[in-house]
């Protein structure tokens, strides 16, 4: 008797599940079908855990977490019945840490400034100036601001290909997300899906994992995955989860 294969989806959030907006109203049909088959949809994103914990609220979700681009992996207290290698534990999650801590990214962007070089991270915002130039609301705001691995930033002054030598040079990652670009440790979201990968096989033994991005920092998570879609939008998202899952 063989054994039932059990899908897993990773989706990204900003660009994907949610529209310029933040909204998520346009894929609401495909994520009731998705509840319908009971398919862990984990939310693989360059927000903050206050920010993918928001969503994960609003769309009753109860599946482990990655945020900030794969900085961090936020499992739920008693989701795997199974022991696993972490690094943290808080009262609701186990934690995997796979990325550089926030202030020694911020110390890294600040040497970046030069005469031919400005560049301005959430950390220099005030939040009414991260509220108009992003499109949160001031509580979104506050949530984005929590970072624990990465910095999204602006290129005020310069050229991106210089700015990207500088911070690769000096050791880090430069991503390019939907709306900022990010500085970030030796992670990408694609290492923290495969360590999900990993603990979901032993789960469920059998398992076609799905990833869903709009942008260059989603492709090593849609390279980690059995089949990866970029799509455009909560629309586009719902229209190809609906065709996949039929």
């Amino acid at each position: 008797m063989s054994t039932m294969i059990q899908t897993i989806i990773f989706t990204d959030l900003d660009g994907t599940l949610l529209d310029e907006t933040y909204s998520y109203r346009r894929a609401l049909p495909a994520l009731e079908l998705v509840r319908k088959k009971r398919i862990p949809i984990v939310f693989c994103t360059s927000k903050t855990l206050p920010e993918a914990e928001y969503y994960r609220y609003r769309l009753d979700n109860n599946d482990p977490l990655i945020v900030e681009s794969g900085g961090a992996i936020y499992i739920p207290e008693n989701y795997f019945n199974f022991k696993f290698s972490f690094d943290r534990k808080t009262s609701k999650y186990f934690i995997i840490e796979l990325g550089t801590p926030y202030q020694k990214l911020r110390k890294v962007l600040k040497n970046l400034k030069r005469k031919d070089i400005i560049v301005k991270g959430f950390g220099d915002m005030s939040d009414y100036e991260l509220s108009r130039n992003s499109g949160l609301s001031f509580s979104k705001v506050h949530l984005a601001k929590q970072r624990g691995y990465s910095e999204p930033f602006n290129i005020v002054k310069g050229n991106e290909d210089k700015v990207r030598k500088l911070i690769e040079g000096n050791g880090f990652n430069f991503v390019k997300g939907g709306r900022y670009y990010h500085i970030m440790g030796n992670n990408d979201k694609g290492k923290a899906v495969m360590i999900l990968n990993r603990l979901f096989k032993k789960k469920f033994k059998k398992i076609k994992s799905m990833g869903f991005g709009n942008s260059e920092n989603d492709l090593p998570m849609l390279e980690a995955v059995d089949e990866g879609y970029m799509v455009n939008g909560p629309k586009d998202w719902n229209r190809t989860v609906m065709r996949l899952l039929k």
